[in-house]
């Protein structure tokens, strides 16, 4: 699969970038796991989704626990638009980088 090379201002902010990049190979994953895995707080993980939910790039949706408890799980998904601008995103920097000769 050929992918258009193109540089997108905004996911390249380290912690959006960051969430497309955990979720890009997944099917999805529950909000905590994100936090987790991402070390970020609650209120700045929150916010940085809603961002990327005003932009498109993911869905989340709300389960049950149980039917007992109350409390539900936020899950998050990466949606095609959100793939596609992440891989354009990570092809630029790969042409970016390219050429760059790393100090020995």
């Amino acid at each position: 699969m050929s992918v258009n090379p193109a540089f997108h201002d905004e996911i390249h902010a380290p912690n959006r970038l960051r969430i497309l990049s955990l979720l890009r190979p997944l099917e999805g994953a529950e909000f905590t796991a994100v936090q987790e895995a991402l070390d970020l707080s609650d209120a700045n993980l929150s916010k940085t989704i809603k961002t990327l939910v005003e932009l498109q790039y993911v869905t989340t949706s709300k389960l049950a626990t149980s039917e007992r408890d109350r409390r539900r799980r936020t899950s998050v998904r990466i949606t095609q638009l959100g793939a596609k601008t992440f891989d354009e995103h990570v092809a630029a920097l790969r042409e970016l980088v390219a050429g760059a000769e790393l100090p020995s």
